[in-house]
């Protein structure tokens, strides 16, 4: 959960031709999956896509965000960038101490449910999907998405089945083994 500050401000508003006065006002935030559905059913498109959002598609997540009881609506249009900007960071902090032997060799991206990387736009649909085919409980929505995500990844990798050993792998390791034995055993091949 972010808390975030908006501080008191007057600012002139054009279109009464009135100065307007609003109080510092604290706002709980919370970037999670319910915050990205509401945001989505909003704007009938996929939040985590690298398209760059307009000023008020931004302002309206931080709305979807608040978690914070009876706020009045004119608050949102006073939010100075610098909070924004601690937003953001907040939006794109991991939120786990859970790395993927990937990201420690610096390949970069936004991957999909077990980390491969794909087209298909990630919606919270999809994220909602990918939550019931893995038996993740529903209280997890409300989790740090990147921390949800994470989760849905370590789900998807751990329920993969072992990898089989190439032919070369396996006829490597009969020949390991039969040296192996053979020295044990003073015999020879």
């Amino acid at each position: 959960m972010l808390r975030i500050t908006i501080p008191a401000t007057d600012r002139w508003d054009e279109r009464n031709q009135v100065f307007i006065s609003t109080k510092e006002c604290t706002l709980q935030l919370e970037h999670s999956l319910v915050s990205l559905s509401k945001w989505e059913s909003k704007w009938c498109k996929p939040f985590l896509s690298k398209e760059i959002k307009t000023h008020e598609e931004t302002i309206d997540y931080i709305r979807c965000m608040t978690i914070t009881q009876n706020i009045d609506p004119s608050v949102y249009d006073f939010i100075p960038n610098s909070v924004i900007e601690q937003v953001n960071k907040y939006i794109d902090a991991p939120m786990t101490a859970t790395w993927f032997s990937d990201e420690k060799q610096g390949k970069s991206g936004k991957a999909g449910k077990g980390g491969k990387k794909n087209a298909e736009a990630i919606t919270s649909e999809l994220i909602y999907y990918w939550m019931i085919s893995l038996n993740i409980p529903f209280d997890c929505q409300k989790w740090h998405l990147n921390r949800l995500l994470t989760l849905v990844r370590v789900c998807d990798i751990k329920g993969q089945p072992d990898k089989k050993m190439t032919k070369k792998q396996a006829l490597m390791q009969q020949k390991a083994l039969n040296a192996s034995r053979r020295k044990k055993h003073n015999t020879k091949g």
